[in-house]
């Protein structure tokens, strides 16, 4: 199959998934959501594929979802919203729910939704100049997929999305247990390939278990119903609209991305 915003190269057992949108960042755009959502689809159903990597093209992994996609078909109310929420949040979680291991090796910002996508795969790899962050309050957004407080623990969950904070570099990532591991910048796909060529000489059948055992240990613990529940407030404050947001998006309609970040910094002291 031929994508237009992602790349797939096939390594014996282990299948790298490649963001390709290096012009805008990697971000993640409604079409990127639909081929990575194809590309699931084949990992899971291909017994060859016994690990996924998932990367970005160029100097970012992604900032995550596409605003310029919101600015110029703006959705309005939870009807409009309930499906851009749902793909969103469907495709993040499907690197956690894939029976197959997932590795995340972060090559640059994840941030907002490539936060969230960096946190779901099962093991993450940085850069040591990797950035990460949940900075959605500060443009009056929601988070949509709140990992956050299972992988960091709630109250360091409340610091990183109370004050939007999308300056954590590598290292406080790791010490906080947001990622496994920090290598060189130059290391990180090497890493992260080698760590999947390991996990794929394992059976699959005795991986596809592990894997299940953790996640639902994690399901058993209300993770699943949580996200659901978390999702549903995102929808209603998506739906109800933040004049933040307006004010946002109008400044990226007229301004573009270097001028809506101005307008959102300035706001902040910044």
């Amino acid at each position: 199959m031929t994508y237009q915003t992602i790349q797939i190269d096939r390594q014996g057992p282990v299948h790298l998934l490649r963001l390709n949108r290096p012009e805008r960042l990697n971000a993640m755009s409604q079409q990127m959501l639909e081929e990575v959502r194809q590309a699931c689809d084949g990992f899971e159903a291909d017994p060859d594929c016994r690990a996924v990597v998932v990367t970005g093209a160029g100097k970012a992994f992604t900032p995550g979802f596409d605003l310029q996609d919101q600015a110029a078909n703006t959705p309005q109310g939870v009807a409009e919203w309930r499906p851009v929420l749902r793909r969103d949040f469907d495709n993040v979680m499907r690197f956690w729910s894939l029976s197959k291991p997932t590795i995340a090796a972060v090559n640059g910002p994840a941030l907002a939704g490539g936060c969230e996508l960096a946190m779901a795969c099962d093991i993450t790899i940085a850069g040591e100049t990797a950035i990460f962050g949940e900075p959605e309050v500060k443009f009056g957004a929601g988070i949509v997929v709140m990992l956050l407080p299972w992988i960091v623990g709630p109250k360091k969950a409340k610091e990183i999305a109370f004050l939007g904070i999308d300056t954590l570099t590598a290292q406080q990532a790791l010490e906080i247990g947001m990622i496994n591991r920090v290598v060189a910048d130059d290391a990180v796909l090497d890493t992260a390939m080698d760590m999947a060529r390991a996990i794929a000489v394992v059976d699959p059948m005795v991986m596809r278990r592990t894997k299940q055992q953790i996640n639902e240990t994690m399901q058993i613990a209300g993770m699943d119903r949580a996200l659901e529940r978390s999702l549903d407030i995102d929808l209603e404050l998506e739906g109800e609209g933040s004049v933040d947001k307006r004010g946002f998006l109008d400044a990226l309609r007229q301004g573009g991305l270097r001028g809506a970040l101005a307008w959102r910094d300035r706001r902040f002291g910044t």
